[in-house]
């Protein structure tokens, strides 16, 4: 992000032309402490907020973190993995690669288990940190500050980009504009091959969408997610937060006195009201520079309470530290702190009953998880059996059920397979082995024959076992062992 503007209360303000807090020119005689100065809102133009850009701790901690997070977004798709693309949502086929791992629609359980412990993660994390999600790692807030970054290398400061709102339309102001939107549609084209990139090659469809040889429903992808992102982080911006996010309705609810978030210290800085560098005043130590408005990218004032629309990115925080040591008081009048740290309690994680809940809670989750990752096969078996006729007798004597084996294997690598069936008969398998492509199903037409002497029931069970087997290490060619099977249960009729 750019360096911040030069803030107001950097400068000495005169006695004369300091503004009070109710936004009137006079400000020669200072508040009383027992009025509190109404607080100012943010300057808007055309019903858009326009922040200022600042600089700080928390601002590189969040533009490291976001620059981190969306090269990670762009690069992922590249990366490849046994000469396949590593994360892949291969929707053709109805699978899912990650990495050495296929998933399919059959696993549908473990991806619930993922959003559930994702789920329980952010309630976690909330109950202790508030909206640090939102302010720090959220995809609608990286992408709006770096509109906001292009928009400001294109039409200036916060000031300069209002008087150009206020502006008439000139030669200057439409070159500004369509460098900007240029800008802006590019940046949110790259996002829509971006994003699509996790469901298309994506050595593929870069070079298709630029040279425009994408196939339709490819292109009208991308163009999708593309128009999104200019409207969500170009136009709409802070309203996202506001009005669309659900996040930011509910999140009050995990909050209790010892959630730290973005917080205005009251007691120290009320009264508030301007004053001089080092001049001895009775009021409290906020200055009523509004930078703190001014750099907040929903527009709030931090100094009016807790509020939903605060998303914790820390600007005001930054904004008014920098205040802080301009006059030579002490930095945090906001700061990142809860209620009970503001009265000096602060008890530990472990005593704290929400922690304790939460966290046995988020335990359970991820150790369910990884039980149903462990118990996951990479081979699926289906038995139907042949509707038609319960059985047949051969020219031979024999009796004859008919069986549909389908078996997929789930893994990316080719896999030898061996058929069994074991139950109350001596019965005989008309095949025993087969071989299958990676990710593939086939169905396997199978037929078990019994003697009519060894049939004791007309209803008999069995057990269909398919077992992977790779050659065994040191062993003569054609040894094989065993190393994963499935199983499923069926019937034998006979008469």
């Amino acid at each position: 992000m750019p360096s911040s503007e030069e803030p107001s209360a950097h400068k000495e303000p005169s006695a004369k032309k300091a503004p009070s807090a109710s936004g009137e020119p006079s400000a020669q005689k200072e508040p009383s402490a027992s009025k509190k100065p109404s607080s100012k809102t943010a300057a808007k133009s055309g019903g858009k907020i326009q922040f200022r850009s600042q600089s700080g701790l928390f601002q590189r901690w969040r533009s490291a973190t976001g620059a981190g997070l969306i090269a990670l977004f762009f690069l992922l798709p590249f990366i490849s993995w046994q000469g396949r693309q590593a994360i892949w949502f291969d929707l053709g086929n109805q699978q899912f690669y990650f990495f050495g791992t296929s998933l399919w629609p059959q696993d549908f359980t473990l991806l619930a288990w993922v959003f559930i412990a994702a789920a329980f993660g952010l309630f976690f994390v909330t109950l202790f940190w508030g909206r640090v999600w939102c302010g720090f790692l959220c995809p609608q807030t990286q992408w709006t500050f770096m509109f906001a970054w292009v928009e400001e290398k294109f039409e200036g400061s916060r000031n300069q980009r209002i008087n150009l709102d206020k502006a008439p339309w000139s030669r200057e102001k439409l070159t500004k504009r369509l460098g900007k939107h240029s800008s802006w549609l590019l940046m949110s084209l790259l996002t829509g091959c971006g994003f699509i990139a996790y469901f298309v090659p994506a050595r593929e469809l870069y070079p298709a969408i630029f040279s425009f040889s994408a196939g339709f429903w490819d292109t009208a992808w991308v163009w999708f997610f593309a128009i999104c992102t200019y409207l969500n982080a170009g136009w709409m911006r802070e309203q996202m937060c506001l009005h669309c996010c659900p996040y930011a309705r509910f999140q009050s609810a995990m909050f209790d006195e010892f959630t730290k978030t973005v917080t205005y210290d009251a007691t120290r800085g009320e009264s508030r009201g301007p004053r001089k560098r080092k001049a001895a005043t009775d009021l409290g130590d906020c200055v009523d520079c509004n930078l703190c408005v001014e750099v907040c990218p929903t527009g709030i004032d931090i100094r009016n309470g807790l509020q939903y629309e605060c998303i914790n990115c820390g600007a005001c925080v930054d904004a008014c530290n920098q205040t802080m040591a301009n006059f030579g008081y002490k930095p945090d009048l906001i700061a990142f702190t809860s209620e009970a740290g503001l009265k000096g309690k602060t008890p530990p994680l472990w005593q704290r009953k929400r922690f304790i809940g939460y966290g046995l809670a988020l335990l359970a989750i991820l150790g369910t998880m990884g039980l149903d990752m462990a118990s996951r096969s990479s081979i699926e078996l289906n038995v139907l059996r042949d509707r038609q006729s319960l059985y047949r007798e051969t020219t031979g004597g024999q009796i004859e059920n008919t069986y549909l084996l389908k078996i997929r294997n789930k893994t990316q690598q080719p896999r030898e397979y061996r058929l069994a069936v074991s139950g109350t008969l001596p019965l005989a398998l008309s095949k025993t082995e087969v071989s299958i492509a990676p990710g593939e199903q086939v169905e396997l037409p199978l037929t078990l024959t019994a003697a009519p002497a060894d049939i004791q029931t007309s209803r008999s069970k069995l057990t269909f076992t398919v077992s992977e087997f790779v050659s065994a290490s040191g062993t003569e060619p054609g040894a094989a062992e065993e190393a994963e099977a499935v199983s499923q249960d069926s019937v034998f009729f006979a008469p």
